[in-house]
C-alpha cells in the first residue's frame, strides 16, 4: 500500500468522523502543508492559523474528497492554498484601508524545498523509507539505527544489543542489502 493509498482510506475513514484517523492524517502531512502556508504567508503566525482552520475544513469537508479527482496531498494541498490565499487577500484589503506599503513588503520568496511538489516527493520517498524499514527484521532494524542514528561502530553496535561482533555485522550487512533491494524495487534508488 502507498502512502497515497493510506492517506486515501484515512480520508475515508476521517468522512466518518474517526478521530483517530484525523489524527494520523494530521500527524503525516502537518509538517508539509505548513510548509505550504509559510511559504504563501511568509508568516509562520499566520500560517498556522490557516493550517488549524484547513483541517477544520478536513474534519467537515472529507466526505467531499474524490480519489479519483486528485491525491489526498494534492487535494489537502489545495485546501491550505486556498485558505492561505484567502488570508492573504483579506489582509491586504486591511492594509490598504490603513496605509500603502511597500511592494517589497508584499513580496514573498519561494523556497524550492517548500514546494509542494518537492514535499510530496520527499512525504513519498519517506514513506518507502520507512516500509522498507519495517521489512527488516528486528536485529536488522535495531542493528541499522544504531550505525546510523547514534552513529556506533560495530564493535559498539555488538556491545550494545548482546551479541558477537561477527552477528552484527551481518546484521549491519544484511539490513543494508535488504534496505537497499526493497528502496531499489520501490524506485527510491537509480
Amino acid at each position: 500500500m502507498t502512502a497515497s493509498d493510506d492517506l486515501s482510506a484515512q480520508l475515508a475513514r476521517v468522512a466518518l468522523q474517526d478521530r483517530a484517523a484525523f489524527e494520523r492524517v494530521y500527524r503525516a502531512t502537518s509538517a508539509h502543508l505548513l510548509g505550504v502556508a509559510l511559504r504563501i504567508l511568509n508568516s509562520r503566525e499566520r500560517a498556522e492559523e490557516v493550517l488549524q482552520d484547513a483541517f477544520v475544513n478536513v474534519w467537515n469537508g472529507a466526505r467531499g474528497y474524490n480519489p479519483s479527482v486528485a491525491t489526498p496531498m494534492t487535494w489537502l494541498i489545495n485546501i491550505v492554498r486556498n485558505k492561505s490565499i484567502d488570508t492573504l487577500r483579506s489582509g491586504a484589503g486591511e492594509r490598504r484601508s490603513t496605509g500603502a506599503l511597500d511592494d517589497e513588503a508584499l513580496e514573498v520568496r519561494g523556497d524550492p524545498e517548500l514546494e509542494p511538489q518537492h514535499l510530496l516527493d520527499a512525504s513519498l520517498q519517506r514513506a518507502h523509507i520507512d516500509a522498507c524499514m519495517a521489512a527488516l527484521n528486528a536485529q536488522q532494524r535495531q542493528a541499522l539505527a544504531l550505525a546510523y542514528y547514534k552513529g556506533l561502530v560495530h564493535s559498539e553496535i555488538a556491545q550494545q544489543m548482546g551479541a558477537p561482533l561477527g552477528t552484527a555485522k551481518a546484521w549491519v550487512r544484511r539490513g543494508l542489502d535488504k534496505l537497499k533491494d526493497c528502496l531499489g524495487a520501490r524506485g527510491v534508488l537509480a
